[in-house]
């Protein structure tokens, strides 16, 4: 599947696009979540409720925040490639990160969550056919193709990765 070029997405989401190397977004969308995994599986127990500074989220949330949008993400692309022209309403990350539990949940199950959640979402897109990926739909309210919501899940799963190794897993 070719990438998505910057009209089939809002601006916004370039910083996540942008992050996705070149290839095949099966293999990448494989690739990161084997990266995420090994990453996550390293991390020692006393950080997983560690916050880098003052009213920021803790490794469990950051992780909480990353499923919650894996899933928001891939029932976009469903909808648009089903053709489904009623527009899908925005999602205020901190309101559902302030409603969340996963301050409260051991990361090896967010984990597990994160890894089951993308791999279905990988055996989904992988049932779409061509024409699906081009088709169309609004998401808070700007409109979007198919297409790109692959390459948004993996390049926001990179920037949350690179935040989560920068500033929560590295000595001080």
């Amino acid at each position: 599947m070719q990438r998505p070029s910057t009209g089939e997405y809002h601006e916004y989401y370039e910083t996540y696009v942008g992050k996705v190397p070149d290839g095949d977004i099966f293999q990448i969308l494989e690739q990161e979540l084997k990266i995420t995994e090994d990453l996550l599986r390293g991390v020692p127990s006393e950080l997983e409720t560690h916050a880098y500074d003052e009213g920021k989220w803790t490794v469990r949330e950051v992780l909480g925040h990353m499923l919650d949008t894996e899933r928001v993400f891939g029932f976009r692309a469903l909808w648009m490639a089903r053709g489904d022209q009623q527009g899908q309403p925005g999602m205020d990350q901190d309101a559902w990160g302030a409603l969340s539990n996963a301050r409260d949940r051991p990361l090896v199950d967010l984990t597990e969550e994160f890894s089951l959640a993308r791999r279905g979402h990988l055996l989904m897109f992988r049932g779409f056919r061509e024409e699906d990926w081009a088709r169309t739909g609004t998401a808070s309210g700007f409109l979007f193709t198919a297409r790109a919501f692959p390459f948004i899940m993996a390049g926001h799963e990179i920037h949350h990765r690179q935040v989560l190794a920068a500033r929560y897993l590295t000595a001080d």
